[in-house]
């Protein structure tokens, strides 16, 4: 994927301290604090959206809110990302988006504008409606936040804590895009796409849980790749080692970032997955027809830690064991 010069010690560091990462620390203790065991939920904690049981099929159920450094930089983009975030999440399940209800804190009538302009922008494009939710018109800040609900047959769901030993690690992103004018730890790649090409990006990880082709998946959210992909493994109680020059780019000169900048961006459209070797070449097949970039850049172990790998140097990112990985869920309840 081209040649450039990195230190593994070094992006291995900047992953760690990375806010993306490091925001996500938490959400262990507020696990440990909320979980109620039921019967109707097969998975809630840790995966992209909780599971419900509802006959044959699964209800999946997600929510996500939008960081204040967005929403004061670009209002527009941060509605549409509320959106964008939240339809990945349904997506990496191998569900089908249903619908969104949001609650909006506002605090100034330019921003609503704004925001509403790009949460409608992105509910037209990829086809799920906003129904309903809940306005706050004097907040002393403004803060958008999106609930979505999905669905998906229970034998074709797609789990974050399913990976094996011996799993091929797959990044499949959309590559044809740019770094965005408002934040440049956001690659956009949707926004340059139609309606049915983002559909159908979206649609194929719904095929790839039909046909069963992947251990385990993720979308890639604001950890960015390697990030995101410690929190599959946390989750799996596994490890990987990582070949950093097998991770697809851009052109990283002409869009003027770094490789480790790159490796911190949320990508607009991008997975992380599991499967077994004798499945790969199809999953890139089916990435390749719809426009996305997927490829093996690593193999999952028992050994626990996530390791990067760049020609005769190696670092470890995380030792779950250790340093709590991403999340710090450990075992709850």
């Amino acid at each position: 994927m081209g040649e450039y010069t990195c230190s593994t010690e070094q992006i291995a560091h900047a992953i760690r301290t990375y806010d993306g990462v490091r925001r996500k620390k938490e959400i262990g203790a507020m696990v440990r604090d909320l979980h109620i065991d039921s019967q109707a939920v097969i998975a809630s904690f840790g995966e992209d959206a909780a599971v419900i049981k509802n006959g044959s099929d699964a209800l999946l159920l997600a929510a996500d809110g939008i960081w204040s450094k967005l929403m004061d930089a670009d209002p527009y983009w941060a509605g549409y990302c509320a959106v964008l975030v939240n339809i990945h999440d349904i997506a990496a399940m191998g569900g089908r988006p249903l619908a969104m209800v949001d609650v909006f804190s506002l605090s100034d009538d330019r921003i609503k504008n704004l925001v509403i302009q790009g949460m409608h922008e992105a509910s037209r494009q990829f086809g799920v409606p906003i129904v309903g939710g809940h306005l706050h018109p004097d907040a002393p800040y403004s803060v958008i936040d999106i609930a979505i609900l999905g669905i998906a047959p229970i034998d074709s769901l797609i789990y974050s804590n399913t990976a094996s030993a011996g799993d091929k690690v797959l990044i499949a992103i959309d590559l044809n895009g740019r770094v965005h004018p408002s934040c440049f730890l956001n690659w956009d790649s949707a926004t340059l796409r139609t309606a049915e090409e983002v559909r159908g990006q979206i649609g194929v990880m719904q095929e790839i849980g039909t046909r069963k082709l992947v251990t385990a998946g993720k979308d890639i959210s604001n950890p960015g790749i390697i990030g995101s992909l410690g929190m599959l493994l946390e989750v799996s109680g596994k490890g990987a080692d990582i070949y950093l020059d097998k991770i697809p780019h851009p052109d990283l000169e002409e869009h003027k970032i770094s490789f480790e900048h790159w490796l911190r961006m949320y990508p607009g459209m991008g997975f992380v997955l599991t499967a077994r070797e004798e499945c790969v070449d199809t999953i890139t097949g089916l990435f390749d027809k719809h426009g996305m970039t997927a490829c093996t850049i690593g193999t999952v172990n028992d050994s626990g830690e996530l390791r990067i790998i760049h020609n005769d140097s190696s670092a470890i990112v995380f030792d779950f064991s250790k340093n709590g990985g991403v999340m710090h869920l450990g075992t709850y309840p």
